[in-house]
């Protein structure tokens, strides 16, 4: 639902007055990100909240719970000493604001950018496997009902649904589904999941943890499903060489969270989780232009998060080619060199030409806006790459078949080879600054 600044502000007054929290003092503000839920920060009396909504009621049909739950879920999380945020209300029909919940603002930032530079990463490496823990220590009994409970298969099978929905055409997410089929391991006694605990998730001041933020997917199954998560290639941001969470090594997250926990980590679960939440998020950027396609969403956003389906292949390839026979994996790919354009403008030249002009006018973006202002150039420059480069297909309907029934592997001669050339200029197109796309160059032609 479409909500004016005007019946925003009026739907936060009546709920502060609803809850006693006084007066609204300060105006509503949109914060960045959120590739989901909208959040809005703004002040009622002399204290500041955050109010986290959906951007309309229809999209929150078909999700696992609704916000009264994910709010009881933090209240819970927040009682056994996680550092989660004070939820002060729950939006109600009368309110006109839609579906959400009210927090109590914390200090700190959740700008990856700003964290990875803090001066003491390790300590607050250990923080996190510490909230971590305390998130795992929650059984059913200790939340709300309507937390689903992870069937393993099930939701192996649900990935594999989406995947055909979208086409099945991507030969390295088929390969991921059918290794996850082939190596799905028995389930275990099911603890809390946070679901989404990596960087950009996470509240830090200078080096301390001071909240755990976006709960909405939160579910109950095995612990070694979140430990994988925050380590995935993509959420260490600019520190690939700090795999636990862009802070340190998955030996020492790991050991703290042992320490906290009590539970040993098994490393042959931490891979099968790492692959599976690769092939998941891959799926989930993939699906981003479905939504939009449809008018679900039409936030520039989601056009340019699916072109980040080919960062996640990547790194799948990466974690899947540990299985391939000696003699494919000591294959060299040579890459193609770009023509220099000819003649009139190229559609990539026009892009390049908008995406100067965006430049000039930078500063008269502020808050949402200036960050929907880099989403915009960074998509501008996804069209100037294609027509600079020569970008083989990432989609192959024949092979991605054969891979998911098994006929085809990454031991069958010339198959490793061809997804590496072929990811690899996908990724140089997409997003070349992606940490892994240089480190995978490197391993896969041998150049610096």
């Amino acid at each position: 639902m479409g909500i004016t600044a005007d019946e925003l502000s009026a739907g936060l007054a009546r709920v502060v007055a609803r809850v006693g929290l006084g007066a609204l003092s300060l105006a509503p503000q949109r914060l960045t990100g959120g590739a989901v839920m909208e959040s809005w920060r703004f002040a009622a009396g002399t204290s500041t909240y955050v109010l986290r909504r959906a951007p309309s009621l229809a999209f929150m049909e078909g999700r696992p719970y609704a916000h009264h739950v994910e709010a009881a879920l933090i209240e819970a999380a927040r009682l056994a000493d996680v550092t989660a945020p004070e939820v002060v209300a729950v939006l109600e029909e009368a309110d006109g604001l839609g579906s959400g919940f009210v927090m109590r603002a914390l200090p700190g930032t959740a700008d990856p950018k700003v964290i990875l530079q803090c001066d003491d990463p390790a300590g607050l490496l250990r923080q996190a496997a510490r909230d971590l823990a305390r998130i795992h220590s929650l059984r059913q009994a200790d939340v709300p009902d309507g937390v689903t409970v992870m069937d393993y298969r099930a939701a192996i099978a649900d990935l594999k649904a989406q995947f055909l929905d979208a086409g099945g055409d991507r030969p390295i997410i088929a390969l991921g589904l059918k290794w996850l089929e082939d190596n799905c391991p028995p389930e275990v006694q099911p603890v809390l999941n946070h679901g989404d605990y990596r960087m950009g998730n996470l509240l830090v001041e200078g080096s301390h943890l001071t909240g755990v933020l976006d709960w909405e997917i939160a579910h109950f199954g095995d612990p070694h499903e979140d430990l994988a998560f925050g380590c995935m290639a993509v959420w260490r941001f600019a520190r690939y060489d700090r795999p636990a969470l862009g802070l340190g090594s998955i030996e020492d997250y790991c050991a703290a969270y042992q320490a906290e926990s009590g539970t040993k980590v098994d490393p042959a679960r931490f891979r099968f989780w790492t692959i599976y939440r690769t092939v998941w998020w891959a799926m989930g950027c993939l699906k981003m232009a479905a939504q939009w396609r449809s008018g679900a969403d039409r936030m520039l956003e989601r056009v340019v998060i699916s072109r980040r389906t080919s960062e996640q292949e990547l790194d799948l390839l990466l974690l899947l080619e540990e299985d391939a026979t000696e003699v494919e994996r000591g294959c060299r790919v040579t890459l193609g060199v770009p023509s220099d354009p000819q003649g009139e403008a190229t559609d990539g030249e026009l892009a390049q030409a908008i995406s100067d002009w965006l430049g000039t006018v930078k500063d008269r973006f502020e808050g949402h806006d200036r960050f929907q202002y880099a989403v915009a150039r960074n998509a501008l420059g996804m069209i100037v790459r294609y027509t600079s480069a020569s970008i083989p297909a990432v989609a192959n309907p024949e092979l991605a078949s054969q891979s998911l029934d098994g006929t085809a592997n990454l031991s069958t001669p010339g198959v490793l080879a061809e997804l590496r050339g072929g990811i690899l200029a996908a990724v140089a197109q997409d997003v070349p600054k992606y940490p892994a796309l240089a480190v995978a160059r490197r391993k896969w032609t041998g150049e610096e």
